[in-house]
Order: structure tokens, then C-alpha cells, then sequence
């Protein structure tokens, strides 16, 4: 009998499905293979993780083990798990995520801390805006944190919006403001206390994207040295920052000096930055005068 399970194959013990499952994804090199597939097997039955364990002997129906079976295949294909069950954890909160978004790294949790660090002391009625929001993880971090804060974030993608606007109503986030557009174009004559992105900054021919492919390249790549979008920001956030604002860029690990060197010749001052918990240069921030 095949190891594959999208092959059809008699319903079997949870328990023997889920050591073969493991066994593809084992063979395929998912570094989490035990875990996923377990994940995996309990989204295939609608059931949470622990019934696996506390019925390790049920039977598997034919129609569960079909879904069983397509999930290991795309796992086995390069798939992220995020896609697959359709959700990823930020900053303690659930979020849906589908391949119209970037999924939300830990890493990103820095421009959080840092946001919230950085306004510890504004006013309650504190202006942010999320620049690129994807699946609006940073601003809906934020909003949680900080619920009086008037948080606006946009994005060039649609799709990437809907995602945000989705997540924000299931969270019971009604207050943030959700704009389609290019970066700062749908906020022009505003200004803000802050400004917070995680923008697209993998150069264009970097080896690293190879293993990306199943996420939307433009939140990715900007171009060919993975700074344009960076430089961008920093120009044109000038214009939309009040006195004493913020401006919270993350970047690549190898970028923190070209980032460092466009903050201080765009005109912002204490230019710094900040390591994320693995020790990369992560996180740059610069204040307008």
C-alpha cells in the first residue's frame, strides 16, 4: 500500500494515519513534520489537536482521510502551514492569513514593542498609520494594545486588504481604518505620531526567495537591491509625520547601515536600531525634527 494518503486507502486508526503522515512530510523536509502533521490531520477532522491523542484508536472516515491526504500533499509540495489551516498566531492573537498575504513572522513583533515603546507616553487619541498591513498584523497588535490610538493602515493589494478587514472584525477592531492605495498615497494632508511598516526589502535575485514562492512576491521583493521601498518611506514620510514623530522601518539583517545612512541624510534624527531575539539587526526607527 503507498505511504502517499491522497491515495484512497481503508479507514484506518488515527493513530496509523497520522505516523504515516508524519512519514511524508518526514520524507518531503518539513523541519516540523510531527507537529504538522497533527495540525494537519486535526484540521482534516474539524477536531482540535488533543482529540487525536484522547482517540488515537478511532477510526479515520474515508471523506477525512481524503482531506488528510490533499493537506500532506501540498505540506509535502512547500506549502507554509499558515496557508493550509488558514490561520497564524501574532502577538497573541489569531489571525487568518491566505496566500493574498505575507504570514506574519515573530520577528515583526519588534516594530510592535517598539511602536508602543516609542508612544509610551502620547496622548490617548495618539495618530499611527501601518504602512503595507498585509494581513494587518501590525496594526491590529497595536489596536490591542493600545484601543484609544486612531490607527489608520493601507495597502496597494485589495485581496491583502479584505484579508486585514476581515481579521479586524473578528477581533472586534471596528475603530481602524482600513485605505487602498501605495504607501502614504491614500493618507495624503495627513500626518501622524507615527509611522510603522514591515515593506517588501529581500533583494530581487536573492537565493532566499526560492523558498518563499508560495508567498505574494511584491510583499517581498521591492527590486533589484531590496531597498527601494525602504528609501522611499523614508523620504516621503517626512511630509506626513508631526513635530517629534516616528518613523519604525523593519529591514533586512545586512541592511541596518544603508538604512542607517538614509535616515541620517533624509534629515531624521536618533537614528538607531534594533535586534530582533535571534540577534539580527531588525528594526531601524528615526524621529523627525
Amino acid at each position: 500500500m503507498s505511504d502517499n494518503l491522497s491515495d484512497c486507502a481503508p479507514p484506518r486508526a488515527l493513530q496509523a494515519w497520522l505516523e504515516r503522515g508524519y512519514r511524508q512530510l518526514q520524507a518531503a523536509g518539513r523541519a516540523s513534520a510531527r507537529l504538522e502533521a497533527e495540525l494537519l490531520l486535526a484540521l482534516a477532522l474539524n477536531r482540535p489537536r488533543s482529540h487525536l491523542l484522547a482517540h488515537a484508536e478511532e477510526p479515520l472516515a474515508p471523506e477525512a482521510g481524503q482531506r488528510y491526504g490533499s493537506l500532506l500533499a501540498r505540506a509535502a509540495a512547500g506549502e507554509p502551514l499558515a496557508y493550509l489551516t488558514g490561520q497564524r498566531e501574532f502577538w497573541s492573537l489569531t489571525l487568518t492569513v491566505s496566500p493574498a498575504v505575507l504570514i506574519p513572522r515573530p520577528e515583526t513583533e519588534l516594530a510592535v514593542e517598539r511602536c508602543l515603546a516609542l508612544l509610551a507616553d502620547a496622548g490617548s487619541a495618539a495618530r499611527v498609520c501601518d504602512l503595507g498591513t498585509g494581513a494587518g498584523a501590525i496594526a491590529l497588535a497595536l489596536a490591542a494594545e493600545r484601543p484609544q490610538w486612531r490607527i489608520t493602515a493601507t495597502d496597494l493589494s485589495a485581496p491583502a486588504l479584505e484579508v486585514a478587514r476581515t481579521n479586524a472584525r473578528q477581533l472586534g477592531f471596528a475603530h481602524i481604518e482600513f485605505l487602498l492605495g501605495d504607501w502614504l498615497a491614500p493618507v495624503a494632508g495627513r500626518a501622524f505620531e507615527l509611522i510603522v511598516s514591515n515593506p517588501p526589502y529581500i533583494a530581487q535575485h536573492d537565493p532566499a526567495l526560492a523558498a518563499l514562492g508560495h508567498e505574494p512576491l511584491g510583499a517581498l521583493t521591492p527590486g533589484a537591491t531590496g531597498l527601494e521601498s525602504l528609501r522611499r518611506l523614508i523620504l516621503d514620510a517626512r511630509t506626513h509625520l508631526s513635530s517629534s514623530g516616528w518613523l519604525v522601518l523593519e529591514h533586512g539583517a545586512q541592511q541596518r547601515e544603508a538604512v542607517a545612512a538614509a535616515l541620517v541624510e533624509a534629515g531624521y534624527a536618533r537614528v538607531r536600531c534594533h535586534r530582533d531575539l535571534a540577534g539580527h539587526d531588525r528594526i531601524s526607527e528615526g524621529q523627525w525634527p
